[in-house]
């Protein structure tokens, strides 16, 4: 694979998951409105950010596949996994600690890669 190649296909990447930090930014402003607005319980606060993990996830795919046009499956997986892993690091960043319920955190790794695997198959 020539280098050029190699550098276009990370830009790629890239590209897909900024677009994908700025819909979970956008949503989540979005929701803050409707918390601060109507008041919503804390269930429906976290239903709100599941759904905004998948809704990022699936723009990124979804983005890269249409980029990459070959294996976009694998790329929307590969979308998901990488936006879960920065989405880890920075919450490590900031409260010093990784979710210590394994089940929560099984169950964002596998929403987000499931949303960009879906958003890569759809393109």
């Amino acid at each position: 694979m020539r280098k050029s190649n190699i550098i276009e296909k990370v830009m790629w990447v890239l590209k897909s998951l900024l677009a994908s930090y700025i819909v979970t930014g956008l949503l989540l402003l979005g929701l803050t409105f409707l918390v601060y607005k109507f008041k919503l319980d804390e269930q429906s606060v976290v239903a709100g950010i599941v759904g905004i993990y998948v809704a990022s996830t699936f723009v990124g795919g979804l983005i890269l596949g249409k980029l990459t046009k070959t294996r976009r499956f694998l790329w929307g997986i590969a979308i998901g996994t990488i936006y879960v892993a920065l989405l880890f690091l920075i919450s490590y960043g900031v409260y010093r600690e990784i979710d210590t319920n394994g089940l929560h955190a099984l169950t964002t790794i596998l929403l987000c890669v499931g949303g960009g695997m879906l958003g890569g198959m759809v393109s």
